[in-house]
This record gives C-alpha cells, structure tokens and sequence, in this order.
C-alpha cells in the first residue's frame, strides 16, 4: 500500500488515507483528518474517485461549521 492513497476499509466502508504500515497493519486516517485506526492490508480496496471526492468534500463542509 503507499503512503497517501486512498483506500476502502471492507469491513465497514470507510474511507481512508494510507499513513503508514506496521506488519500486515495498515494505519488509515479520514480524508478530513480525525482519528486513525487500522486495517489489515488483505481487507483493502482502492478508492473510487467519486468517493474520495465526495468525503473530502464532507470533512470540509464540516470545518467550516467549526468556530
């Protein structure tokens, strides 16, 4: 997996961007930033285009509701 791509959490659907790998762990954080979990390599799947797009577009919305 390289670092910054985004990739698909199968487990649950999430989105995520690649920080790092530990093992057969792969560190994942949202697109808009947040918390970072982790994700066994073999239960990944690249991103769609639109969907990265379309949660970027999300954490934004939601920063600039932020005080």
């Amino acid at each position: 997996m390289n670092i910054g791509a985004y990739v698909v959490d199968t487990r649950d659907g999430r989105i995520g961007r690649v920080m790092g790998c530990v093992g057969p762990w792969v560190q994942l954080r949202p697109p808009g930033g947040g918390r970072e979990w982790e994700c066994p390599d073999e239960l990944l799947s690249p991103a769609p285009p639109g969907d990265v797009l379309r949660a970027r577009v999300r954490a934004i919305n939601r920063d600039g509701r932020l005080p």
